[in-house]
């Protein structure tokens, strides 16, 4: 890995059938693999390939996202929709063979038994079947995302991106508050028709490919795509349940609190986003400057984490300012030729900028390790939920240096964010019921859609009044969730990592130096263990167990009620 200023990474589009072709070769070699030795030589052939290939993906996934309206990276975007399933195709050809292969214990032994119960649930999630399915998902993914990208609305006197909205959605006047719902809303309600179609064709394509490939419907693809090991369907839907039931009665009264706190009796969606009586906590200081404060905390926090952010500024690895034709959302990627990891956000000037850059700082930050320790792409990352844990936890391991952010806002800081982990679950446990309703009853009309997420609503956030606004009043809400038209399924795994993160701002409470010895413990064990696994090690509990999300919702909700008490 050969260091390289982002703008200075060479993209070469790669000749998808060359790769397709060299695939081909290793593969017939793993099937005549005449001992353990050749399989592993192999696999480091894949390793090398894959990585080129990825590492052009990548490039030209984030210089699309950086501007959709790049004709050039947008044509290369459409590219890899097509070619990418292809490819892919063939990579899980590798893994059949590995899997047949009699010499396979060599791989077990060299990577981990892990490696091998990957190949399996990928081998399982896609074959030649569904190719064109998949690249036609692919292309509906980024027809919604270019035309979210695209939002504009005319507001203040301006015209503004959609994230550009959110210091409005906070504001003192209540009116103002009510406006820029309303505003948002009529983007959405104004492209109703395409985003329903978008979807019911997301659904039907979705549930084709799993048809094809012998599941009833999508929800149980989704578990191999998602590459859930240890847990299943049933494990979901009882954390679901724990979350109503424990988490829901804590959040409705957190937020009755906080409605009391600013002086609303009778609250109001748009009045959920206020949440002290002077004002939300916001960061001092524009993009550059909240980036030099980030520098400052990771050059302090440890010897790890100032090597990391020196490598990420010096790379000019961050992306954070929101503009036209910039894509929604934050993300972090990693360019895994240069062992770069690329954080991507739409800053707003709200405390969700500190948020966002802590969290995609924590994959970023375990992306780093696993390239500096050599780890295979497959070996890099665990399960979404466990890389979760990654992000999410730094937001609260970095607590105390979030003065350099909000200064004598801090506190107030701490309560809201810690008030809002708690009130995410049921939220993010609804967005994952809604895709298991509307998976298992592909039938449902857009409207009927809609009622589904009204009545999810009550069922975890009974406290929100929607007050006839547009959008939101319809039932529509869910589709400004990127990650249910583009990263079906996800949502659930951010749910399952803050159990972990709440229990890491617990022992950070107790002892910050042991919690963050255990972090960079777990971070260095990559995609060694299973979602169990890992929150075993750090010593936490694992959320499917009956039990245990309730003592953990109920310290944050004590913590919360001190704060607030002291505020």
């Amino acid at each position: 890995m050969a260091f390289c200023k982002f703008e200075d990474m060479k993209y070469t589009r790669p000749d998808a059938q060359r790769v397709m072709d060299a695939y081909k070769k290793l593969v017939d070699r793993a099937r005549n693999a005449e001992n353990g030795q050749q399989l592993v030589d192999i696999f480091e052939e894949h390793r090398k390939l894959g990585d080129d290939f990825a590492t052009a993906a990548r490039l030209a996934q984030i210089r699309h996202t950086l501007d959709t309206q790049d004709v050039f990276y947008d044509e290369e975007n459409d590219y890899f929709d097509q070619v990418s399933p292809s490819v892919g195709n063939m990579q899980l050809e590798l893994y059949r063979a590995f899997l047949d292969s009699a010499h396979k214990a060599a791989l077990e032994e060299k990577y981990g038994a892990i490696l091998l119960d990957k190949m399996k649930i990928a081998a399982a999630s896609a074959d030649e079947s569904v190719l064109e399915l998949m690249q036609q998902e692919n292309a509906l993914a980024s027809q919604y995302q270019k035309l979210y990208a695209g939002a504009q609305v005319e507001f203040d006197g301006k015209v503004l991106t959609l994230p550009e909205l959110g210091p409005y959605k906070q504001s003192l006047d209540r009116n103002v508050r009510k406006a820029a719902f309303e505003a948002e809303g009529k983007f959405f309600d104004d492209n109703r028709e395409e985003l329903d179609k978008i979807y019911t064709q997301m659904i039907e394509n979705r549930n084709a490919q799993a048809r094809k490939l012998g599941y009833e419907n999508y929800v149980p693809l989704s578990y191999l795509r998602m590459g859930r090991l240890g847990y299943n369907e049933a494990d979901v839907k009882s954390f679901r349940d724990q979350v109503a039931k424990y988490v829901t009665p804590l959040a409705h009264e957190a937020m009755k609190e906080q409605f009391a706190r600013v002086g609303i009796e009778d609250a109001k969606f748009y009045d959920t986003t206020v949440s002290f009586k002077d004002g939300n906590p916001t960061p001092k200081g524009n993009a550059p400057e909240l980036l030099a404060k980030a520098v400052k905390m990771y050059r302090e926090l440890s010897p790890e984490t100032a090597e990391f952010i020196n490598f990420m500024t010096e790379s000019n690895l961050f992306d954070l300012e929101s503009r036209k034709g910039k894509a929604p959302g934050g993300y972090c990627e990693t360019i895994p030729n240069y062992g770069a990891p690329f954080v991507f956000s739409n800053f707003n000037g709200t405390a969700g900028d500190v948020d966002v850059l802590t969290h995609e700082a924590g994959h970023a930050f375990q992306a780093w390790i696993a390239a500096k320790q050599g780890m295979c792409q497959e070996l890099a990352s665990p399960g979404l939920e466990s890389c979760e844990i990654h992000s999410m936890s730094m937001e609260f391991l970095t607590s105390p240096w979030h003065h350099l952010f909000f200064e004598g806002d801090t506190d107030k800081y701490a309560l809201a964010h810690a008030q809002e982990a708690l009130t995410f679950l049921p939220y993010g446990c609804m967005v994952d019921e809604f895709q298991h309703i509307v998976y298992a009853n592909p039938q449902l009309t857009a409207e009927e859609r809609n009622e589904a997420w009204l009545e999810l609503e009550r069922k975890y956030r009974p406290w929100n009044d929607f007050d006839g606004l547009p959008f939101y009043g319809r039932g529509a809400g869910w589709q400004r969730q990127l990650h249910i038209y583009q990263y079906a399924f996800y949502y659930i795994d951010y749910c399952l990592a803050q159990m972990a993160a709440l229990q890491f701002f617990a022992a950070h409470l107790n002892d910050p130096k042991d919690a963050w010895n255990r972090y960079v413990a777990l971070v260095k064990k990559g995609g060694g263990d299973t979602y169990a696994g890992l929150v075993s090690a750090a010593g936490f509990r694992v959320p499917f167990e009956e039990g245990a999300i309730e003592p953990v919702a109920n310290q944050v909700f004590e913590w919360v009620k001190k704060q607030n008490q002291k505020i």
